[in-house]
């Protein structure tokens, strides 16, 4: 048996004994992948360490368990129904709920934490910025939405989230750099 079937194996094994840990722990390895990534994107020469460990940090406290918890409480309000009324249904109550909520989440926590800016700043940048990001959200998140909920079994939706919003946090960090940018 190969090292990767292996592996795979370990991690379905901890994701069926510790669902929540280990939603975190990919959660948060994305999070790393996808700033790394950003940051070479970007054209930053020397990684900022500081900045990946703030981003899996959110990936971990933030991200695999929100979607851990939320996922679970969609599946169990529509009674684990898959069809395409009820997919629709789910779809959009996250585009009006949980998509607007966790971009918010993003941009403060970005704000803040990462780039350790005043509120006034913070504030003035979601006054110009969210709704540009929120838009950008609608016409992206509820294709992935519609995929997730209609034909990913409910232990792998955070999983598969994560991995697309690894993409999606490549975009808001580059987003979120480039204004910066400009204002400074």
């Amino acid at each position: 048996m190969s090292i990767v079937k292996k592996g795979f194996q370990q991690y379905l094994l901890q994701l069926q004994q510790h669902p929540l840990r280990t939603k975190a722990l990919t959660a948060g390895l994305l999070s790393a992948i996808s700033d790394v990534l950003s940051q070479k994107l970007s054209g930053i020469q020397k990684l900022q360490i500081r900045r990946i460990i703030l981003k899996v940090l959110f990936g971990c406290a933030y991200l695999g368990p929100f979607g851990h918890f939320y996922h679970t409480f969609l599946d169990k309000l529509f009674k684990g129904k898959k069809d395409s009324k009820t997919v629709a249904k789910k779809v959009v109550i996250d585009q009006l709920t949980s998509s607007p909520f966790n971009n918010l989440m993003f941009m403060l926590y970005y704000g803040f934490v990462i780039e350790g800016r005043q509120w006034a700043n913070v504030k003035s940048k979601i006054k110009t910025e969210y709704l540009k990001v929120q838009y950008a959200s609608w016409m992206f998140w509820p294709v992935v939405g519609w995929f997730n909920n209609r034909h990913v079994p409910l232990q792998f939706r955070v999983i598969v989230q994560s991995f697309i919003a690894m993409c999606w946090g490549i975009f808001l960090t580059l987003r979120a750099r480039s204004m910066a940018l400009i204002k400074d």
